[in-house]
């Protein structure tokens, strides 16, 4: 074991510094990613680039099955819902030890999310928790015994499974917390399908195979996440043998691996969406016509067919289509009109004022960001709104947006993946979201008819009726465009041949515990 870790750390540097050379070995996964992790800490992260790595350290209570959004146990072997839908209790698995060799137990579970929502806990502090908000419907947590943990919330929560399913609930050792606080992120401990090894900033991160695994030892004997910011330089790595697996894979590129047999390609849809935050506190966005003219003035189907060739759709709200019970499909993109774009301008008496535009240079989900920047920045000077592109690295991007863009910039890119139409809603549109109340609600729509609309479909538990809730909401935010909706895409992936049982998950995160790499 120690000799094959030594040898994908010593590949993974190699491959780092000189890609023409490298070739990895067997039983070692290493995986080109599209950006260095923020933290190993789930309990803080936000972006899927990190989650493709938690999600083989950790276990949430439980877990999508394979090839859905469907929840199905893991940590938990089963719950119970109380009638009246706000009381959850479950019973917990048997034998489980954290990677540090603590226990996992009731105890450790009540730890975990007191953690995140109670401002009085010790350990309070080493966050902060972006996504807690997925948890505000819990009142309490009470250990019954040392196996049975029960949950009681505030009023029904429809999304609770689906959001316990999701990073934000996966499960860290309380003792490892303990141990070395905020720093916990860069000494993660949880029980999952691989453990921690190293975290090389900017060049690898290493997790080996848990052999004690709960569901079983994987067949891999570690597995290196490199981030490799750069597309092309991704590509370059892929083919000349330096990576088994690449993420997000660009457009133009796809074609290299396609019907090649050394290599095989992979898509997924998924709930996705990249959009433009608009800033709607200060700035010309505060006028509706003025957002509705961005709308129309973007050749989205130029982005899409040309830029993105073909591995995406245009989008036509805030809800993914993949969604389908829940998703409007009567509502159509706004078409590509620069004469509207320009009729609307003039009705709202804009007065040919730069825009700041925030623009990253990659991240998760995030596709051509540049070039699809480019496309837009053309097409809106073409409507008479010049625009200063300021561009940035993905962690540094979001530390510029998060917070909100009021006095900073006009718009920004973004794009989503989530579990349940519920999540990117409630975090970046309801007027409870601002930045300043712990929401990703950047540019500050506020709709009270839609704050109102997305408290119903949260507490309702009948999907028709959830269902029915989101479509009205998804009509309001067309109209009132506080985004520019622009593409809904399928997820890629390409691995070596030799690469064995790799699947892509309609989650977007990146599940190795079955993969195998014998040659």
């Amino acid at each position: 074991m120690k000799r094959l870790l030594a040898a994908a750390l010593a590949v993974a540097s190699l491959a780092f510094a000189a890609p023409v050379v490298a070739q990895t070995p067997p039983n070692v996964l290493i995986v080109g990613q599209i950006a260095e992790p923020k933290s190993l800490d789930p309990a803080v992260d936000t972006a899927v680039n990190d989650f493709r790595i938690l999600v083989n350290m950790y276990d949430g209570l439980v877990r999508y099955k394979d090839g859905t959004l469907e929840v199905e146990p893991a940590l938990a072997t089963s719950w119970d819902i109380s009638e009246d839908g706000k009381t959850y209790t479950f019973k917990l698995r048997e034998g489980v030890t954290f990677h540090d060799g603590s226990p996992f137990n009731a105890e450790a579970v009540k730890f975990n999310f007191e953690r995140m929502l109670d401002e009085n806990h010790p350990y309070y502090d080493t966050g902060p928790f972006p996504l807690s908000f997925n948890f505000s419907a819990v009142d309490s947590i009470e250990v019954v015994d040392d196996l049975t943990v029960k949950f009681t919330l505030s009023e029904p929560y429809a999304p609770f499974l689906s959001n316990l399913a999701y990073p934000i609930g996966l499960i860290v050792s309380p003792e490892a917390v303990k141990e070395y606080g905020a720093d916990f992120g860069r000494h993660p401990s949880g029980t999952g399908a691989f453990k921690f090894e190293e975290w090389d900033p900017n060049a690898k991160v290493v997790v080996s195979k848990n052999a004690d695994y709960w569901d079983g030892a994987p067949p891999l004997e570690a597995v290196v996440f490199r981030p490799v910011t750069d597309a092309n330089t991704r590509v370059a790595e892929m083919m000349s043998g330096g990576l088994d697996v690449m993420v997000e894979v660009p457009p133009d590129s796809l074609s290299q691996f396609t019907g090649n047999d050394n290599y095989t390609v992979y898509e997924q849809a998924g709930p996705h969406l990249w959009f433009l935050i608009l800033n709607l506190k200060d700035g010309v966005f505060t006028d509706k016509k003025v957002r509705q003219a961005v709308n129309y003035a973007i050749n989205k189907e130029a982005i899409v067919n040309d830029i993105l060739q073909g591995t995406a759709e245009v989008a036509a709200g805030p809800t993914p289509p993949a969604f389908a019970w829940a998703y409007d499909d009567s509502l159509s993109p706004y078409p590509y009109d620069p004469e509207k774009a320009k009729s609307l301008l003039e009705e709202a008496g804009y007065d040919g004022s730069e825009l700041t535009f925030y623009v990253t240079e990659g991240g998760s989900g995030m596709l051509e960001p540049q070039a699809m920047a480019t496309q837009i920045q053309a097409d809106l000077e073409a409507v008479g709104m010049p625009v200063k592109i300021e561009t940035y690295e993905w962690n540094t991007f979001l530390g510029k947006v998060n917070p909100g863009l009021a006095g900073e910039a006009d718009m920004a890119e973004m794009a989503w993946m989530t579990n349940d139409p519920d999540t990117l809603p409630f975090l970046a549109l309801r007027s409870e979201a601002f930045p300043d109340k712990g929401g990703f609600n950047s540019g500050y729509y506020s709709n009270p008819e839609v704050d109102k609309l997305l408290e119903q479909a949260r507490t309702s538990t009948d999907q028709d009726e959830r269902a029915e809730l989101y479509k009205q909401m998804q009509g309001i935010v067309h109209d009132d465009a506080p985004w520019v909706f622009v593409a809904n895409w399928k997820q890629n992936a390409v691995t070596k041949a030799s690469v064995e049982n790799f699947k892509l998950q309609p989650s977007f995160f990146l599940l190795l515990q079955k993969v195998a790499k014998p040659n």
